[in-house]
């Protein structure tokens, strides 16, 4: 669990060793460019510090130990698409990311892709360094709200072994008030959290214990300095700011190039937790302690120095109890409120529809109910967009989540249309289990005008044999508003009361030059207006009509007039003769 500048010392070299050399030989087929030193490190000019902090913050995890396991050889499959979750074996189990951690990755890539578009932030890098920090906050054992069921520590940062790092927040995130430790699913000493801590989330704390705010933190934190990840370069110094070790680096190289390629979606908790660590521990040492109920900033630190966390609960015997011996009641586990949850139905959601480019007004609202039909609060939603459409949620993205409230209602962010008029369909499924869900229709139409006009007002006329000496200029609105990206048809009809197709009179040339009288797939620019081509005219004589249509009724006719040209008198009066003079 590391992500600092400066140096490191490490217990169990030997072990440290061995993984280094299991790094190397997986970084030259899943990590190419990737080089190996012998678990060295690099010096504080690898990583450059945040602007957001000050000299002494140059670190996201005071380079604590980190998971050197690294991802399987077989390549996983692809996730689901449609936000259900995926029937797994075993082996594709230990590669699986538990779904509200997998939610917490995407939901901050997603931000991260709107405030710092720059940085080209993947979730499959959060999930490598989650995986290698915390083995996914260990398995996913979070509650619905993303917050670990016992705080994720690192070991004391006493100098011993260690960098040494003496308390900064009197213990309130790692309750030790002598030495500070990484906390959280992404390991963030409590010094690096005051600057770099996010609240992702939306429930106003920023907690390095819930692990929707560590992975907006730590790709805030990845994202700093102006980097560019989809850089090779930028995503080395990134990675290596983390944790400045060239081992980690090609570990979480490795772990990301294995996400690119596919994972799985495990339901919380059951995730594996990996076996090693670069200290020399293995998987389950001491970096996991016991539940804790207190907010941050209020926890009962353990004893100071010690950096223990509060030893397990001791079995209870399974000798059989001497006759006549009363017996205590066998512990029973809780059950989460995800597990109380029988199904997801639809909460009163009105019709779906938009226009193109705009916002649909109506939002998706999702019911959590248990088996006796009462809503269950406090667990997580996925809304997922399916079929075959640019519409998106809000900020861009297709999948959003919604955490339910006290009535059991989760309701999804805004929909916005895209250009791509017609159905599709958003699914909605609960994060951590697989119940049957409701899915919702929306439906975009095309942009739409009720006026269209002529920009100028002098006749359109033109000699038999000739061309229209002005094009045709047209402006639609809808609403007195401007009507934008408009489809739009002009056909030379009969006439007025005869909408069919002229065969003789003024004409349009395709691109081959043959003579066209009907002409589709127009479309008003950004500021409504509509320009045709040259138009031209056979040797017919007369009035003739073009019309115009848009979708929502507009229609505009052009009057035409073919007519011979007038004659004019060019002959000159002779001069009159001048006046003889007597």
């Amino acid at each position: 669990m590391a992500a600092q500048f400066g140096r490191r010392l490490r217990k169990g070299a030997v072990t440290t060793a061995v993984a280094a050399a299991a790094v190397a030989a997986l970084a030259a087929s899943q990590a190419p460019g990737a080089t190996v030193d012998d678990n060295g490190r690099s010096t504080a000019a690898d990583a450059q510090p945040s602007p957001d902090g000050t000299a002494g913050d140059g670190t996201a995890t005071g380079n604590s130990p980190y998971y050197t396991d690294l991802p399987p050889l077989n390549t996983p499959n692809p996730a689901p698409t449609d936000g259900t979750s995926a029937t797994t074996t075993p082996t594709e189990a230990e590669a699986g990311i538990p779904a509200t951690v997998l939610a917490a990755y995407k939901q901050a890539a997603a931000e991260l892709q709107e405030s710092k578009p720059g940085c080209n932030l993947p979730w499959q890098l959060l999930a490598a360094i989650g995986q290698v920090e915390s083995g996914q906050a260990r398995g996913g054992r979070v509650d619905a709200e993303g917050t670990t069921t016992s705080r994720i520590l690192g070991p004391q940062l006493d100098g011993n072994g260690f960098e040494l790092i003496k308390d900064t927040d009197n213990g309130a995130y790692d309750g030790d008030t002598a030495y500070d430790s990484a906390v959280g699913p992404m390991q963030f000493i409590p010094s690096t959290w005051a600057w770099a801590g996010r609240d992702g989330n939306g429930d106003g704390v920023k907690d390095p214990n819930n692990v929707y705010d560590a992975s907006l933190a730590a790709g805030h934190y990845l994202c700093r300095n102006g980097w560019d990840l989809s850089d090779s370069g930028d995503l080395d110094t990134a990675i290596l700011s983390y944790n400045p070790s060239r081992a980690y680096l090609n570990t979480v190289l490795s772990w990301l190039e294995y996400y690119r390629k596919g994972t799985y979606e495990v339901p919380d908790g059951t995730g594996s937790v990996p076996d090693s660590r670069s200290d020399g521990s293995g998987g389950n040492g001491s970096s996991y302690s016991t539940p804790s109920t207190t907010t941050p900033g209020t926890s009962t630190p353990n004893t100071p120095g010690t950096g223990s966390p509060s030893p397990s609960p001791t079995p209870p015997s399974t000798t059989p109890p001497s006759s006549g011996t009363p017996t205590s009641p066998a512990p029973t586990t809780p059950v989460t409120p995800t597990q109380s949850v029988d199904h997801l139905e639809d909460s009163g959601t009105a019709k779906l529809t938009a226009t193109a480019g705009d916002a649909f007004t109506q939002k998706i609202s999702t019911k959590a109910e248990n088996a006796a039909g009462m809503g269950v609060p406090k667990v997580r939603i996925r809304f997922t967009i399916v079929g075959d459409t640019d519409a998106t949620f809000t900020g861009g993205e297709k999948v959003a989540t919604g955490l339910t409230g006290a009535s059991g209602v989760a309701t999804a962010p805004a929909l916005q249309a895209g250009e791509t008029t017609g159905a599709f369909t958003v699914r909605a499924t609960l994060i951590g289990r697989t119940v049957t869900g409701p899915t919702y229709t929306a439906t975009v139409t095309q942009r739409v005008a009720d006026t269209l006009v002529r920009t100028a007002t002098t006749d359109l006329t033109c000699t038999p044999g000739g061309e229209f000496a002005d094009a045709v200029r047209v402006k639609a609105t809808y609403k007195d508003a401007v009507a934008d990206k408009v489809a739009a048809t002009a056909t030379l009809i009969t006439s007025a009361d005869d909408a069919t197709e002229n065969d003789k009179g003024p004409y349009f040339k395709d691109a081959d030059g043959k003579t066209v009288r009907t002409l589709t797939g127009l479309t008003t620019d950004a500021d409504g207006l509509l320009k045709l081509p040259q138009l031209y005219a056979d040797d017919t004589t007369g009035t003739f009509v073009l019309r115009i249509t848009t979708p929502g009724g507009a229609t505009l006719d052009v009057t035409l007039t073919v007519a011979a040209a007038t004659a004019t008198d060019t002959t000159a009066s002779p001069s009159p003769s001048p006046s003889a003079s007597s």
